[in-house]
C-alpha cells in the first residue's frame, strides 16, 4: 500500500482508499448511459475558457485512471470505471488521450470473468458494484468505439441480469438515501444498467430492459438522481410526457442562484448532482429549451475546478474525504462538460 493511504471508512467498497495530503483536495453519459449523449447545441455559447477546463480535467485523469492499477496491483471502479469513462468520451472528440492511460484499463474490461476477483481486496468487495461500474465503462467504451468486440460486453450482460431485482432495479447502498458519485445508489445504477443492457443487445435483453424501464416509470421524481435517472435511462420517445415535464419542472425549480444542482430541490449546488443534471438534460429533445440551464451549470463545474485539473469530491454527508470519489466526481464533471460543450 503507497505510502500516505489508508483503506475507506466501513461502508464503502473495497478498492476505495483515502488518501491524506498526497492529491491535493480537488475541487470534483455519455457514456457509462452506454455512452456520451451528442452535444447540446443551444444559443448559448460556452465559455472562452471551456477547452482549458476540460485539457485540464483530462491531463489529470491521464495522470490518475492509470496509477491505481500501477500502484496497487488491482482494478478500480472508480479510476478504471468512472474515470476511464470520460477519457473514452474524450478521444472519440479527437481531444488528446495517449494509449497508455488506457492500454491496461482496456485489457482489464475486455476480460468480465476476472472482475469478480480483482487484487487482493476482492473477497470483501461488493461484487454487484463493481460489475455494474465495469459493466458501465465497458458499455461506454464499446458505443463510442473505443473496443470493437460486442462479446464481452454480453458476457458482462448477462451477469447484470442475474443481479437485477425481481421489481426490475437494481439495488445498491440500500442504506443511503441519495446515490453518491461512486455508489450510485438505485435509480442512477438502474438507468446505467439499462443503458448498458440496450448497447449490448436490446433484443437480447429486452424483458429485463422493459421491467427496468417499467420500475423508474413508478417511481415518485423527488431528486435530482430521481430525475437524472428517467432521463439517462429512457430515451425521449420512452414513458409519458407529463414524467418528462416534472423532470424538467425540478431541475429548473432546483437550480442554485448562479447555476448548478445539489441532491434536492433545496440543497445547495455539488459537483456531482451538476454532473448528473448536465448529462441528463444533454439528453433533452429541444436543446434550446434547456440552453440557459446548460450555460449555467457548465459555469458552476468550471468555476469550481481545483488547479490541478480535477474536482472535489461529493459525498453523502457532504465534506467528507474519499480518494474514490474524488476520482469518480472528477469522472462525472468531465463527461458531464464533453457531453454538453459545443463541437468545434
Amino acid at each position: 500500500m503507497p505510502r500516505g493511504v489508508r483503506r475507506e471508512r466501513r461502508g464503502q467498497p473495497a478498492g476505495q482508499r483515502r488518501i491524506g495530503g498526497v492529491v491535493a483536495v480537488l475541487g470534483g453519459l455519455l457514456a457509462g448511459l452506454g455512452a456520451v449523449p451528442s452535444p447540446a447545441h443551444g444559443d448559448e455559447s460556452p465559455p472562452a475558457d471551456s477547452s482549458k477546463i476540460e485539457r485540464r480535467a483530462l491531463a489529470f485523469l491521464v495522470r490518475e485512471v492509470p496509477r491505481w492499477s500501477r500502484e496497487n496491483g488491482c482494478y478500480s471502479c472508480h479510476n478504471n470505471g468512472d474515470a476511464a469513462r470520460a477519457l473514452f468520451a474524450a478521444r472519440t472528440r479527437q481531444l488528446v488521450v495517449p494509449q497508455e492511460a488506457l492500454r491496461d484499463t482496456i485489457a482489464f474490461l475486455s476480460r468480465p470473468d476476472g472482475w469478480d476477483k480483482n487484487g487482493v481486496d476482492a473477497e470483501f468487495s461488493d461484487k454487484r458494484l463493481a460489475r455494474l461500474q465495469f459493466a458501465n465503462a465497458l458499455a461506454a467504451a464499446v458505443e463510442l468505439g473505443v473496443v470493437k468486440d460486442r462479446a464481452p460486453l454480453r458476457q458482462a450482460a448477462q451477469r447484470l441480469v442475474e443481479d437485477q431485482s425481481a421489481d426490475g432495479a437494481w439495488r445498491l447502498d440500500e442504506v443511503a438515501l441519495v446515490g453518491s458519485p461512486a455508489t450510485y445508489g438505485a435509480p442512477l445504477a438502474t438507468a446505467l444498467a439499462r443503458r448498458a443492457l440496450i448497447t449490448a443487445d436490446g433484443r437480447r435483453y429486452g424483458d429485463p430492459i422493459a421491467r427496468s424501464g417499467r420500475w423508474l416509470l413508478g417511481r415518485p421524481v423527488e431528486t435530482t438522481l430521481d430525475v437524472a435517472a428517467i432521463l439517462i435511462g429512457l430515451d425521449p420517445t420512452e414513458g409519458p410526457d407529463v414524467v418528462r415535464t416534472r423532470c424538467l419542472e425540478l431541475l429548473r425549480k432546483g437550480e442554485g442562484p448562479t447555476g448548478g444542482w445539489g441532491p434536492f430541490v433545496n440543497s445547495p449546488p455539488e459537483t456531482f448532482d451538476t454532473a448528473i443534471a448536465l448529462l441528463a438534460l444533454s439528453r433533452w429533445p429541444d436543446a434550446k429549451a434547456v440552453a440557459p440551464l446548460l450555460r449555467r451549470g457548465r459555469e458552476y463545474l468550471m468555476s469550481n475546478q481545483s488547479r490541478d485539473g480535477s474536482w472535489t469530491e461529493t459525498t453523502r454527508p457532504s465534506g467528507g474525504e474519499s480518494y474514490a470519489q474524488r476520482l469518480s466526481t472528477s469522472g462525472w464533471a468531465t463527461l458531464a462538460l464533453l457531453a454538453t460543450g459545443r463541437t468545434e
